[in-house]
């Protein structure tokens, strides 16, 4: 008991560490967004059906009192000569204007505003929305899709009306520009002018779209199109604040650069800007190449020679009683490091339990940092995670001694299982599982060493994307709803097999849910006993 409240005060911690921002990362979460805007919806239509009430009404009154305004106008004397019209007209304008008068003071937005005002509390941010613009971009990138397919909802694997207008992608090049990333900015001001060209009605005017996109291509070096586009500009918006200052910049540049060079003047390419126009600018991440196209499924080294190393069988964990009977069906996934997925892991019951019990306590998902150890947020992990103990639920205890009696290793020392779901754009880019020698102090709260091995399952199949990559040697290894993924994340010396570094690639379509276990070297002293040499 002392041991699980130690691992509870972690996921505790993990908690502490997130924000409210970036729900996108989460599809579970966004579900109720779906029907939360639904319940808008009807509340919406409520107000306008009060609406329509309310000026029938009106209008009903205005009708009555318009045919007898006539007719007490033609002959006003003669009208009041009768007394029920005389006492009609005191009435009227006693008690029935004043009748009308709260008609038209009702408000009947008011249950709308308080519907809004409740459910706000849960509406993404304007960071949530920069996220979700963020992660369409880092698709593009990843999948080498084109604005054009994103605008037009033309992704693998689907058959959606869902597009994008001139407004939206104006608004995903302005996250871009305001992030500085005048690479993607260029991408969508462009798609954002073809569709308006194209005669698509829009809000945001061609000169806005010009102004942007001038600049943006300026800073991505391309001077010669920068001044076409700056023309371009002048010529609709000759008053336009910026533009006329900004060509004469641009020229003044491109003169000197071509006096420089002793080169005449050529004009920018007529070609559209399109994929591959610019070169995308370099991060952090050396192994970006690698790893994007292993998620697009290029590169992986799979061949004859190899695949003849791979076997499947059955596995009943060194005759332990509870797999005697049905043994797991186990299948090599590569040779060295060697990876292996079983089959047939969780059952779907399982699998809607889990998620039943992490939804409420979905959070953005953390890393530990290498320095102290804590858990905290990180840009390169994008998605929601939450902690689940033995104590939680039955079906808890029954994984954890499931993935004991598979592997062979205890438990006892593992982290609690962490459940994360994958939404639009999610990934965690490369990493190791296991701390490196630089990072002594990154488990040393836990006690319980490095982390030994990894046990993944995937709870869903994903429509496209959502791929576990591994750069170092070029595997590629696709979820299916049921099966988990082993890997040992240090050698039997307790060395660290570099090897292993991976990568969650981003989901382009669908909702991808895993969970995982991290057990750690602690209590497997004789379960895996250490080896002779240093990659034992």
């Amino acid at each position: 008991m002392r041991k699980s409240l130690f691992f509870m005060s972690w996921a505790l911690l993990c908690c502490c560490w997130t924000t409210h921002a970036e729900i996108f990362t989460s599809i579970g979460q966004m579900t109720d967004l779906i029907y939360t805007e639904k319940e808008l919806v009807q509340s919406l239509r409520d107000y306008i059906k009060a609406e329509e009430s309310k000026l029938a009404a009106v209008k009903s009154w205005a009708s009555k009192l318009d045919a007898l305004t006539r007719v007490s106008t033609s002959d006003p004397e003669g009208y009041l000569a009768h007394p029920v019209n005389a006492y009609k007209l005191m009435k009227r304008l006693n008690t029935e204007w004043s009748e009308l008068e709260s008609l038209v003071l009702q408000n009947p937005s008011d249950g709308f505003i308080s519907n809004m005002s409740i459910h706000r509390q849960y509406f993404p941010d304007e960071e949530d929305e920069t996220g979700a613009a963020k992660a369409l971009m880092r698709l593009q990138d990843t999948y080498q899709l084109d604005s054009e397919t994103f605008s037009r909802g033309k992704l693998p694997g689907t058959h959606s009306s869902a597009m994008l207008t001139v407004d939206d992608c104006f608004d995903m090049g302005k996250t871009a520009y305001n992030d500085a990333d005048y690479y993607h900015a260029v991408l969508w001001m462009q798609q954002s002018l073809r569709q308006l060209d194209a005669g698509e009605e829009a809000v945001v005017s061609k000169s806005d779209i010009l102004d942007y996109l001038s600049y943006s291509v300026y800073q991505m070096g391309d001077l010669p199109r920068a001044i076409e586009l700056t023309r371009r500009l002048v010529a609709i918006d000759p008053s336009h604040q910026r533009a006329g200052g900004n060509l004469r910049y641009f020229e003044r540049l491109m003169f000197k650069q071509l006096n420089e060079l002793n080169q005449a003047y050529q004009p920018s390419s007529e070609e559209p800007i399109q994929l591959g126009t610019y070169s995308r600018p370099k991060d952090h991440l050396p192994e970006r190449e690698a790893y994007e196209a292993l998620c697009r499924g290029e590169g992986v080294q799979m061949n004859e020679r190899r695949r003849s190393h791979l076997f499947c069988r059955y596995q009943d964990g060194n005759r332990n009683p509870r797999l005697l009977l049905k043994p797991i069906m186990e299948e090599d996934e590569w040779d060295s490091p060697h990876i292996v997925r079983y089959l047939e892991v969780l059952s779907h019951e399982e699998i809607e339990k889990i998620k039943e019990l992490a939804k409420p306590r979905l959070a953005r998902a953390t890393v530990r940092d290498p320095k102290t150890g804590v858990l905290t947020t990180a840009n390169y992990r994008v998605s929601k995670s939450a902690w689940l103990e033995g104590e939680d639920d039955p079906v808890i205890a029954r994984v954890n001694q499931r993935i004991e009696d598979i592997t062979g290793l205890t438990v006892d020392t593992a982290e609690l299982l962490q459940v994360a779901n994958y939404g639009v754009g999610g990934q965690y880019e490369p990493h190791y599982d296991f701390s490196r020698k630089d990072e002594p102090d990154a488990f040393k709260r836990l006690g319980t060493g490095n982390r030994v091995a990894t046990f993944l399952n995937y709870m869903s199949d994903v429509k496209a994307g959502g791929a576990t990559v591994f750069p170092d040697f070029g595997a590629a290894i696709w979820p299916r709803k049921g099966t988990a993924v082993f890997w040992y994340n240090l050698f039997k010396s307790g060395e660290g097999d570099y090897r292993t570094r991976h990568a969650a690639c981003p989901v382009l379509v669908g909702s991808k849910w895993v969970s995982n276990k991290w057990l750690h070297e602690r209590g497997q002293e004789f379960r895996r006993p250490c080896g002779l040499t240093e990659v034992d």
